[in-house]
This record gives structure tokens, sequence and C-alpha cells, in this order.
């Protein structure tokens, strides 16, 4: 039998870039933290080998906002090159770069082949990691996931890219929550 051996991950390292980087940017590191502190919980009912993954890839996964990762102005895709540039693991990359359903806006926007130097993973470490970003509002305070897509509607407005894709979005994140959810009362039974 063989063992898959995954790369450790600095959790701590992860949350200090974010913090450098996204230090002028509040709002986003009250999300990001409250992200990371939702993954963290989501982590029990997870493979232990994978729960670095996800709370490291939370506390990135916001990172392209901040002005020097900045390059194409997709959030997603920012982050994972400046990951993939500064030597994290291929697998935070692609977590990062596929977050929340980033493929429906990267297709609209034509950067489509660009997210797909990044492959994309689906697992409970991914739907971990979307879960736990489209459950924590802007300012770091929990909400279910139909607050945080109305939310996010209201702040981008309805003729945002975001609103454009949100007929493919939706029913991809909402899938993804019930994944979560159902794993997390598999858990809860079991414990």
């Amino acid at each position: 039998m063989t063992t898959m051996v995954r790369p450790r991950v600095d959790v701590a390292t992860a949350r200090d870039l974010a913090e450098a980087l996204l230090t002028g940017l509040p709002q986003r590191w009250a999300h990001t933290a409250g992200v990371a502190a939702r993954a963290a919980e989501l982590c029990a009912a997870m493979d232990p080998a994978d729960r670095d993954q996800v709370v490291a890839a939370a506390w990135l996964h916001d990172i392209g906002y901040a002005e020097p990762v900045l390059d194409t102005g997709f959030h997603p895709l920012d982050g994972a090159r400046f990951l993939r540039r500064t030597g994290w693991t291929a697998r935070i990359s692609a977590l990062v770069a596929h977050h929340s359903g980033a493929c429906y806006v990267a297709e609209l926007r034509g950067l489509h082949h660009e997210l797909a130097e990044f492959p994309r993973e689906h697992s409970p470490v991914a739907d971990a990691l979307t879960y736990a970003d489209q459950t924590v509002g802007p300012t770091g305070a929990r909400v279910d996931v139909h607050a945080r897509m109305a939310e996010m509607l209201a702040r981008h407005g309805a003729t945002s890219d975001n609103a454009r894709v949100h007929h493919l979005r939706a029913p991809d994140i909402l899938a993804t929550a019930e994944r979560v959810e159902r794993r997390l009362r598999r858990y809860s039974q079991a414990a």
C-alpha cells in the first residue's frame, strides 16, 4: 500500500502573509480572519492530513485584492499566481484560484485559460474553503449561504460580473454547502 505524502503547509506563515498584504484593507482582513476561523472549525470533520491545507488556503484566499498582488484584477487568479511565484504549494495556489466558484466569473471575463493554469480540485478541502468563504460576511460575522450570496449581489451590483453568472454559480455554491453540512452531520453523529 502506498501512502500519499502531502507537503506540509505552515498555517502561521499563511496568516502572517495575509495580514501583511491585507492590513490596508481592514474589512477584507476581518472577512479573511473570519473565514480562517470558520475553516478551522470545519476541520473536525476532515482528514487530519488536510486540515492545515484548508486553514492556510482560507487565510490566503483573498490576498489577490492586495495592491502588491494585483495583476489581472481577478483576485482568485492574482492571488494564486502570487502564491505560485513565492513558493507556495501547487495545491494551495489552486485552492485559492478556484475558491467560491471562481471559474464562472473567469469564463465571463475571458480568463478561463489563465485560471486553467491551476487544476480545480473537487474534494472536501475545496468544499470547506468555499463553504467557509460563503458563510462569513465582509465584516467577519457568520452568515448563512443565502444571506452571503444576497450581500455579495447587493455589494457588487446588479450588472456586475458576479450578478451575471449568479444563475450558474449559486447552484454550485449551494451544492457545496449541502456536501459540507452533510459531512458535518455525519461527523457529529459518529462522535
